[in-house]
């Protein structure tokens, strides 16, 4: 029997740990302010999540600035700063390799606005009454 190799998968353990350690150390850098940009100064970011690549060697960070303002504009400062804060964020890592960060507007908060939205509707108002009185 041949067994399938290129099935999709989540991240492994491994995967989801480094990525958490990715997240905290740069949540870090961006609460000290270490990045010399005007754009970013006085900007709250946060690091809803990081994905890591199966090799470890990428990062997706996905951010938010508070209040969505701008998000265009951080992640393009962050991206060319992105070799800078890979310097800093290397030493907390404990990695055999740093790996290359890329950033993300993160729109996970859009998604559930819409859900939310979808939930609230007349529509299935409607039909949660109906549910109810049955």
């Amino acid at each position: 029997m041949k067994r399938e190799t290129n099935k999709p998968t989540g991240p492994n353990q491994r995967m989801l740990r480094v990525g958490e350690l990715v997240r905290h150390a740069l949540a870090g850098v961006f609460a000290r302010g270490e990045i010399d940009d005007p754009l970013l100064e006085g900007k709250v970011i946060t690091v809803p999540e990081v994905r890591m690549s199966n090799d470890l060697k990428l990062a997706s960070v996905y951010i938010m600035p508070l209040g969505g303002e701008g998000a265009d504009e951080i992640v393009a400062a962050l991206n060319r700063h992105q070799r800078f804060i890979r310097g800093r964020v290397a030493p907390e890592l404990d990695l055999k390799f740093a790996p290359e960060l890329r950033f993300f507007i993160d729109t996970t908060f859009d998604e559930f606005g819409k859900i939310d939205a979808l939930l609230r509707s007349d529509r299935v108002q409607r039909d949660l009454k109906d549910e109810d009185e049955e």
